[in-house]
């Protein structure tokens, strides 16, 4: 058996047991996140850190078209020292962010969804000053990435047919 068809067989035979329990692309047509592609208004952002976070949620669900549906949302962060010199100096810091989050059907105004979900990332403070204020803005970036892909996740889980 050549090297190449060992390959394939494997990769088939690996796809087997997916195939066999359901599996199917939350996004793709007919799967469960479909609902929402390009029919979620989000409200607009009012800082930077709210901008990260709305591109996120577009670039998952779509540029809304149609709005069925209306994300609201509020985000709030609070940078705390975690790493202190001795001479009180602090060098790193822990960013903690929440987001509280609402999915409203527009016709009737009905909460499909809502949560609130809370993450972290640190972001280094000890080199310049360009270096701690690019570090700094970096792990708001990230942050609202890590907030936007969770509440994409419980939006996913929770979509309507």
């Amino acid at each position: 058996m050549w090297s190449s068809d060992r390959r394939n067989f494997l990769a088939l035979l690996a796809a087997a047991p997916v195939a066999a329990c359901g599996f199917s692309p939350a996004m793709a047509p007919g799967g469960a996140g479909h609902a929402l592609w390009e029919q979620v208004q989000i409200d607009d952002p009012a800082e930077r850190t709210g901008f990260n976070y709305v591109t996120r949620m577009e670039e998952r669900l779509g540029r809304a078209i149609r709005p069925r549906f209306r994300l609201t949302w509020t985000f709030a962060t609070q940078a705390v020292g975690a790493a202190v010199t001795p001479s009180g100096n602090i060098t790193r810091y822990s960013l903690i962010g929440r987001v509280n989050y609402s999915l409203i059907r527009i016709e009737g105004g009905q909460t499909v969804t809502s949560g609130s979900l809370e993450s972290f990332t640190s972001f280094n403070n000890s080199g310049s000053t360009l270096a701690s204020v690019t570090a700094e803005r970096d792990a708001y970036e990230r942050l609202a990435v890590i907030l936007a892909d969770q509440t994409m996740a419980r939006l996913l889980a929770a979509a309507p047919k």
